[in-house]
C-alpha cells in the first residue's frame, strides 16, 4: 500500500510546448468567475497533451468534472492506465528504471531501441490491451528519447532517437499517485477537438493548447500524431471557439505568436479580432540549434 503524499501533481510527461513556464503568466488571465466566484463547474482540455494547465489548475480549484480529449490514442491509453491501475504501472516502470540505470550508456542506448522496437510492435499489431505495459514503455521512452518528445511517422511508429540523460527519473512513483488522485474525477475521451462542444454550457471553463501553428519551416511538432493540424484545422478551432463563446461557456486558447518570425504575419490576429488577445513571454526550449533556442511571443485568446 502507497501511503499518499501530499504534492501537487504535475505533468508525467514531458511534452513540446507545455506550458510548464508559463504558468505563472496565464494565471492572471484566468476568469474571475473561476478565482473569484464559484461559478465554473467544468473544466475542458480539448487538447490535452502534457496536461500542464489541467493539472495547475486541479491542485487549486475542486471542479465537479473535468472532460479531457486527446486525438492520440496512446496518451489516452496512458492517461487511463494512471486513472484506473497505477500500482501496476509504477511496479513495472520500477523494473524498467533499475535496469536501465544499471547499464553503461551503449548499453542504455541499446536497450531503448529494443524497447522502442517492442512498443512499435503494440503498435504496428493495433494490439488494445496490455495497456499497462504499453504505458509503461511510452513513459520509459519519453523520459529517456531526445528531448522528451512525442512523434511519429507516416506509419505512426514513434521514431524519436536516443537521448543521452545521465540519471533520468523514469518512475515518479509520488506524481504519479499525485496524478492518479487528479484525474479520479475527470472523463478522458479520445476524440476530436470540437466535441467538447456536446458538454459546454455557462458553468464552463475551456482551455485550448492545439498544435502550434510553426513560426518557422522546420519548427513543426504537429507530428505527435499521424494527424495534420494545418491552418484549415486553426479555422475550424475558430468556429469551435465561437460556438463556446454562443453557449456562455468561458475559453481561453494558447498559440505561437508568427510576429516572431513577420512582423507583418497578422493571421491570429486577423482570425480572433473579436475577443481579447494577450501576448505572453515564452521560451523555445526545442531546437536542434542552441543558438536558436531563446525568448519568444506567444499568444493568449480569451472570450471574456
Amino acid at each position: 500500500m502507497h501511503t499518499i503524499v501530499q504534492q501537487q501533481a504535475r505533468p508525467f510527461l514531458k511534452w513540446a510546448g507545455g506550458k510548464g513556464q508559463l504558468l505563472t503568466q496565464i494565471e492572471q488571465y484566468l476568469p474571475k468567475e473561476l478565482t473569484l466566484t464559484s461559478k465554473i463547474k467544468k473544466y475542458f482540455e480539448p487538447f490535452l497533451g502534457g496536461g500542464a494547465l489541467f493539472f495547475w489548475l486541479s491542485n487549486r480549484f475542486d471542479f465537479e468534472k473535468s472532460y479531457l480529449y486527446e486525438i492520440n490514442p496512446e496518451i489516452v491509453m496512458c492517461y487511463k492506465t494512471i486513472q484506473s491501475d497505477v500500482p501496476k504501472l509504477i511496479k513495472k516502470l520500477k523494473e524498467l528504471e533499475t535496469q536501465y540505470l544499471s547499464f553503461s550508456e551503449t548499453k542504455r542506448e541499446a536497450f531503448f531501441y529494443d524497447l522502442r522496437d517492442e512498443y512499435n510492435a503494440y503498435l504496428n499489431r493495433k494490439i488494445k490491451n496490455h495497456f499497462v505495459p504499453r504505458s509503461a514503455l511510452l513513459i520509459f521512452l519519453n523520459k529517456t528519447c531526445f528531448n522528451g518528445l512525442y512523434r511519429v511517422n507516416s506509419k505512426g511508429e514513434f521514431n524519436v532517437p536516443f537521448g543521452r540523460y545521465k540519471n533520468p527519473t523514469i518512475c515518479d512513483e509520488d506524481n504519479l499517485w499525485a496524478v492518479h488522485e487528479a484525474l479520479q474525477r475527470a472523463e478522458i475521451i479520445e476524440d476530436d477537438f470540437a466535441q467538447c462542444l456536446k458538454h459546454i454550457d455557462d458553468e464552463s471553463f475551456v482551455y485550448f493548447d492545439p498544435p502550434y501553428r510553426p513560426i518557422s519551416s522546420t519548427a513543426s511538432f504537429n507530428s505527435y500524431s499521424k494527424n495534420i493540424f494545418d491552418d484549415a484545422e486553426q479555422l475550424r478551432l475558430k468556429e469551435t471557439f465561437n460556438e463556446i463563446n454562443n453557449k456562455e461557456g468561458l475559453a481561453m486558447l494558447s498559440n505561437s505568436d508568427p510576429k516572431n518570425i513577420d512582423p507583418e504575419d497578422h493571421f491570429f490576429d486577423n482570425l480572433y479580432h473579436d475577443y481579447r488577445i494577450e501576448r505572453l513571454n515564452a521560451t523555445r526550449m526545442i531546437n536542434c540549434n542552441a543558438d536558436k533556442r531563446g525568448d519568444i511571443k506567444e499568444i493568449l485568446v480569451m472570450n471574456y
